[in-house]
């Protein structure tokens, strides 16, 4: 596509900004990124302003590597000296999501999209939605916390919601791979600094809203607002479609769009609000270590009963959550079937037994709503001891430090604080912090500080008994450690198998054979 037509369509948007020509006045262009090290032939580098480094500082090595065009912010006019022709805009991040759907041709106007948001669950929803879709014989790319999936190839993620030019550009290749849908996690932060931009949803999803995130937001209305704009700013239409109606955010919403569906699993909270005839209830709800059975009552449906591999009542919510999103637009037997065969999602309740006949489970769970969540489930079905490992994250809301202590010591018999991605932090000294929640309960649970992550796990699986469950909470699936600026790899999964194998050798080697 030529520079021309990009920058004239741009316009056409409503888009204001300066048109300076340089070199080749109107090149061809095929790619856009706003990261210089990606950057690639034929491409449009745009010019961020992040919080540790200003992409204006790379223009040159984005010329050399191949950028024929810019996107550069006025303010930093007198600073841009190039040979290839640019815009100025007053944010590049505002401009730079909707210049990429340009360039790639709209994607999501082709795709069948649904956003998911909230505080938790917004993985699970993804993978549960993704199955039913493939279920009912649609193709569907997949981009969130965990992975990113353009339907043939699967990368690991860097974060839950990526820059606007790689979401278009991995929506492109979702259309090139024969997907005709997309699932996707999106972020308070994403939404909120419009890393969303140029995208628009079929379908959006609001799981839960718990405080998080709150450095950032600085109070939980901000947050909420932030969730809000998946609804008011990036839906194809005015159709709020899938809200936890026993979340008081949630509800909210219900409240202000008509055409939102609600989901609950508490009816008594919602009976006074006169929605039930929006309402996705489960009812004669069934909770084991193999999953969960449920029926699902609607107005304007028939009763459907579900069964989930995946345990805990907070993943009904989920299944709930997917269910209430895809109802009237999928078969009833897809959504059976899809629900059914929803693999084990990494780091979410992750299963790994023992040779003692105890069981170690990942989770991601870094709030104090989570870990109440994860740590309820477990003990649901724990025979023995429960046993917690967790940290938290240096640069992250240190309030929740002591409340993920007080959550800690209310349900597990043994706590073993450890590390968890302490960035620039000491992290002895949010130990301590978590350690004050902790005593602050005064309940029987003991606990022991061991910052070493391998070690604190490794201990936990030592004093772990028949019939005794721990649960390593915080990373979920990550394969590292945050220290300083420092990437370590690491995994809590990898390390507990590790253990398990190392436990196992042992056993075996004690047995003598008989003669």
């Amino acid at each position: 596509m030529k520079w021309s037509l990009v920058t004239r369509l741009l316009r056409d948007k409503g888009f204001e900004f300066e048109l300076h020509s340089r070199g080749v006045n109107d090149p061809d262009v095929c790619d856009v990124f706003s990261d210089s090290r990606k950057v690639s032939g034929q491409s449009v580098f745009c010019c961020v302003k992040g919080e540790k480094s200003d992409g204006h500082s790379y223009i040159a090595e984005a010329v050399k590597s191949g950028a024929v065009a810019l996107v550069c912010e006025s303010d930093a006019k007198r600073d841009i000296n190039t040979s290839v022709p640019f815009i100025l805009v007053k944010s590049s991040r505002e401009v730079m999501g909707e210049l990429a759907a340009i360039v790639y041709g709209d994607p999501s106007s082709e795709l069948f999209t649904v956003g998911v948001t909230g505080t938790n669950g917004k993985t699970t929803t993804t993978y549960i939605l993704r199955a039913i879709l493939r279920e009912a014989g649609i193709k569907t790319g997949l981009l969130g916390t965990i992975i990113e999936s353009d339907g043939v190839t699967e990368r690991d993620a860097e974060r839950t919601t990526s820059e606007s030019p790689e979401i278009q550009k991995y929506m492109s290749n979702m259309l090139k791979n024969a997907c005709e849908a997309c699932v996707m996690e999106t972020s308070s932060h994403g939404l909120n600094i419009g890393r969303l931009s140029g995208a628009l949803f079929d379908l959006g999803v609001f799981t839960n809203l718990y405080p998080e995130h709150l450095d950032f937001h600085k109070d939980m209305e901000n947050y909420f607002q932030s969730k809000r704009l998946l609804f008011t700013k990036y839906l194809k239409t005015v159709n709020a479609s899938a809200i936890n109606a026993d979340d008081a955010y949630g509800l909210r919403l219900l409240k202000e769009f008509d055409s939102a569906r609600g989901f609950c699993a508490q009816k008594d909270n919602t009976q006074v609000l006169g929605i039930d005839n929006k309402l996705h209830v489960a009812s004669d709800v069934d909770l084991s270590i193999g999953g969960a059975d449920f029926t699902v009552n609607a107005v304007e449906f028939p009763v459907m009963r579900l069964k989930s591999p995946l345990i805990g009542m907070f993943n009904v919510y989920n299944v709930l959550a997917a269910v209430t999103a895809l109802r009237g637009k999928i078969s009833d037997d897809a959504i059976i079937r899809g629900v059914a065969k929803t693999p084990q999602v990494p780091g979410r309740l992750e299963r790994h037994e023992m040779p003692n006949n105890a069981v170690c489970i990942v989770d991601f769970a870094h709030t104090p709503e989570a870990l109440r969540n994860a740590l309820s489930t477990v003990k649901n079905f724990c025979l023995g001891k429960l046993i917690s490992v967790f940290g938290h994250g240096g640069g992250r809301y240190a309030q929740n430090r002591y409340s993920l202590g007080d959550v800690a010591a209310s349900l597990a018999d043994h706590i073993i604080i450890t590390m968890d991605n302490p960035r620039d932090e000491d992290p002895k000294q949010i130990a301590l912090s978590i350690a004050q929640g902790i005593e602050n309960q005064k309940t029987a649970a003991r606990f022991e500080i061991i910052l070493d992550r391998k070690e604190a796990i490794k201990r936990a699986m030592d004093i772990a008994e028949p019939g005794d469950a721990v649960l390593v909470s915080g990373k979920g699936p990550e394969e590292f450690l945050l220290i300083k600026n420092e990437k370590i790899p690491y995994s809590d999964a990898k390390t507990i198998e590790e253990i398990i194998k190392t436990k196992r050798e042992k056993s075996q080697s004690k047995v003598q054979p008989c003669y």
